[in-house]
Parts: structure tokens; sequence; C-alpha cells
């Protein structure tokens, strides 16, 4: 990204993403009806089956790699002014905080934590957005957002009562949700007023 002169090393491919490499063509010729997403759980079976013997070359595949990678890295960074040795290192922050914070979203999903409320203008868009001229998806986005600005206060009152009615939906299902997270014992997920109240109830 412009940090040097010498093409930053690309990072090392994991044993299974080489597999998947290897064989995501003929899986997709096996399986021509499959989508992206169940080929994804085709090869990812075919991998979990495979014999400690067949991974194992993947493995050393994946081993050696990151070794060059590494001594790629070591040769790279030497030749980083300190300024950019530091945009570096920012960089590098931004992926990691970013790598955390979809990871946390993905627990927050498989936890089942409901959804936030929809605004007002979110239900409108929802239901016109397919009817909605222009070729891209902003381009009917702003047109939508013209369609509101334009709208009385009766026009919109539909769209604001689903709202209200989506903030009391949001309402009670995150109170459900938070309690069954504080038995689980994840407080760390539950906002701080509630688990004041659940330490004042247990006292």
């Amino acid at each position: 990204r412009g940090l040097s002169s010498v093409e930053r090393p690309k990072r090392p491919m994991t044993a299974y993403i080489r597999f998947v490499k290897d064989y995501r063509s003929e899986f997709k010729q096996k399986n021509p009806e499959a989508d992206s997403r169940e080929l994804v759980k085709k090869l990812a079976g075919a991998w979990n089956e495979l014999p400690a013997s067949q991974k194992q070359v993947y493995e050393e595949a994946e081993k050696t790699d990151r070794q060059r990678y590494r001594n790629q890295l070591a040769v790279y960074k030497a030749q980083l002014t300190h300024a950019q040795a530091t945009a570096w290192e920012e960089e590098k922050k931004k992926q990691r905080a970013k790598r955390k914070s979809l990871k946390a979203k993905k627990e927050l999903i498989a936890l089942g934590k409901p959804k936030r409320p929809r605004s007002s203008f979110n239900m409108f868009m929802s239901e016109h957005f397919q009817e909605s001229e222009g070729i891209s998806a902003v381009a009917k986005l702003k047109q939508l957002l013209n369609a509101w600005q334009k709208m009385s206060t009766l026009q919109k009152q539909p769209y604001l009562q689903l709202a209200e009615d989506d903030k009391i939906r949001y309402a009670n299902e995150i109170k459900l949700w938070e309690a069954r997270m504080l038995e689980l014992g994840r407080n760390d997920l539950v906002r701080s007023k509630n688990i004041k109240k659940k330490i004042k109830s247990e006292e």
C-alpha cells in the first residue's frame, strides 16, 4: 500500500486452503447444482475425512510456506523507514481490531442475540427497494431518500408505527436474551445496569 518499494510478502496459505484450491474445481464438476455454501460444506467434510498421511502433505507445505513468509517479512521490515514501520504497525492494529470485531459479531449471532430495531426509513426502504428506479443500490437508495424526505408526517405514520412496534419487540427480546446470558455467566455481553440489578437481587 505504498509503504515500501519492495512488495510486501504474501501471507502463507493454510493446509486447508491449499486442499480447497486443489479440489474445488473437481468438486464443482461433480456437484454442478451445488451453490458456493454447499460446495464449501462438501469440501470441509472431505478435508475432515482425509487420512492423516494425505493431510500431512498439505501441512508440510504450509510449514515451508510459513518459513518463507517469515524470512521475506524480515527482509521487508528491515528496509522500512521509521515512519513506514509505524504506519505498518498501525495498519496491523486496525486489521486485528477488525478481525476481533467480526469474531465478536459471529459469536453474538451464534448466541442468538436479537436484531436491533429498525428505523422508520429502513421499514420504508425495505418495502419499496425492489420497485425503486436506479441501476445500482446507491442510486436506488438516493431515490428512496428523496421520496422519504418529501413525504408528509401522515404518509410516514405507518412506517413510524412499525418502527415503534419493532422497538418494543427488541426491548422484550433483549431483556430475555440478557437474562439468559447472565444465567450462562456471560456478564460481558450484558449491559451494566442489568448486571447491577442482578447483584442487587442476589443480595
